[in-house]
């Protein structure tokens, strides 16, 4: 069975705030291996020019490819195309988060629980374990 995860890097963090994108930068993939030997190839290889990819959160899906898990999520959230920066070409799968969005998303889902939604402190956690409902479906 496949796993999607969510991993981030504090470096391309750094780096999309200097450049203006956002430092919400987290990556979407999918592993036939298991998650963490996908965030330790990411590490390997420089993923996006960086070696301190951090696996955020995982979880076991079937019968989703890693692009339709991709488009999924990029029709919610902005993907950073890969091509217009040189520092990422052919990084595939980094987006770009807006916590206004993350935060509206979690209000609206407390609220229909019935549960008396108050303010939030994001993590990154919480970030990830959004991006993973929007991606699995």
């Amino acid at each position: 069975m496949a796993t999607l995860y969510v991993a981030q890097s504090k470096e391309l963090g750094k780096w999309g705030s200097d450049v203006g994108i956002s430092k919400n930068l987290y990556k979407l993939g999918l592993a036939e291996e298991g998650a963490e030997a996908a965030v330790d190839r990411l590490n390997e290889t420089g993923y996006a020019g960086q070696r301190d990819w951090k696996l955020l959160k995982a979880c076991p899906v079937e019968g989703v490819s890693e692009a339709d898990a991709i488009a999924r999520l990029a029709r919610k959230e902005k993907m950073v195309d890969p091509s217009y920066y040189p520092r990422i070409r052919g990084a595939v799968g980094i987006f770009r988060i807006k916590p206004n969005n993350v935060e509206n998303h979690i209000m609206v889902a407390k609220a229909l629980a019935g549960e008396e939604p108050k303010a939030i402190k994001l993590k990154p956690v919480d970030i990830a374990l959004y991006l993973l409902e929007q991606a699995a479906g």
